[in-house]
């Protein structure tokens, strides 16, 4: 029964999603004192098949390259949303947040010191028993600074506590509801098209990507860059590593 459930979702489903669903058909299954029908030689020889036929590699967030959200940036204005937009993104990339952290933080999580601002993530992915970490967060060298990008929000929303990332009316006032994670996605997409980008690869994942691909190419450690993004460990970053290297003495370069 279950070899033929996954091979039914091989058809329209990832290889990924799949794994996933078997590991919690076997779990509910131990959980209850019964013997695990997915360790059963039928079930493994049918997922090496379509292992094999679908391939494993996942699709992935397009990264925000650090020059890319640049170009994005000098194209925004002063309005309200963009005010917002601006921190949004810039905090997003420094902070190397999943979206789902980004639009959990309150004004209560920041504290703003001589060096930047440390931020309190209270939950995450692989938090979830809710013991936090802290992020620091430096003043840039640029005149993209996260830190001022935020300071302005707070100041222009007059937010002080709950949601710093709120919803917007097309006025440009503020609602007391947080934005959605899918929220971020349209926002970034939004922004690119708008700098002559275009947006298709890119999520909310992006912003996360993009800084550790970024640090990896500015030649940072993996242990600063997990520091920050708070991966558990350097095989979780591997392919940021990777793609960062991709055009680091090259040996196509050295010939051509």
């Amino acid at each position: 029964m279950i070899a033929g459930y996954i091979a039914l979702l091989a058809q329209t489903h990832a290889v990924s999603t799949i794994a996933r669903r078997l590991a919690a058909i076997g779990k509910t299954h131990r959980a209850r004192g019964l013997a695990d029908p997915t360790k059963s030689e039928l079930v493994k020889a049918t997922m090496r098949g379509i292992r094999r036929t679908n391939g494993t590699a996942q699709v992935e967030a397009k990264p925000l390259l650090r020059d890319d959200l640049f170009a994005v940036l000098e194209r925004m204005g002063d309005r309200p949303k963009d005010v917002r937009d601006r921190a949004l993104l810039l905090l997003g990339f420094a902070g190397a947040f999943r979206r789902s952290e980004l639009i959990g933080l309150n004004a209560e999580d920041i504290d703003f010191a001589r060096q930047g601002m440390v931020i309190t993530l209270r939950r995450s992915k692989t938090d979830q028993d809710g013991a936090g970490r802290k992020i620091g967060i430096p003043f840039g060298r640029t005149r993209h600074c996260p830190v001022k990008a935020l300071e302005g929000w707070l100041d222009n929303s007059a937010i002080d506590r709950d949601p710093i990332f709120v919803v917007m009316d097309r006025h440009g006032r503020t609602r007391d509801k947080r934005l959605s994670g899918e929220a971020v996605s349209i926002i970034l997409k939004t922004r690119l098209r708008q700098a002559g980008i275009n947006p298709a690869g890119y999520s909310g994942h992006s912003l996360r990507a993009g800084f550790a691909t970024s640090a990896a190419m500015a030649g940072a450690s993996m242990l600063k860059i997990r520091g920050q993004t708070g991966h558990a460990n350097d095989a979780m970053l591997a392919r940021y590593i990777r793609d960062g290297d991709l055009f680091t003495d090259n040996a196509a370069g050295a010939v051509l």
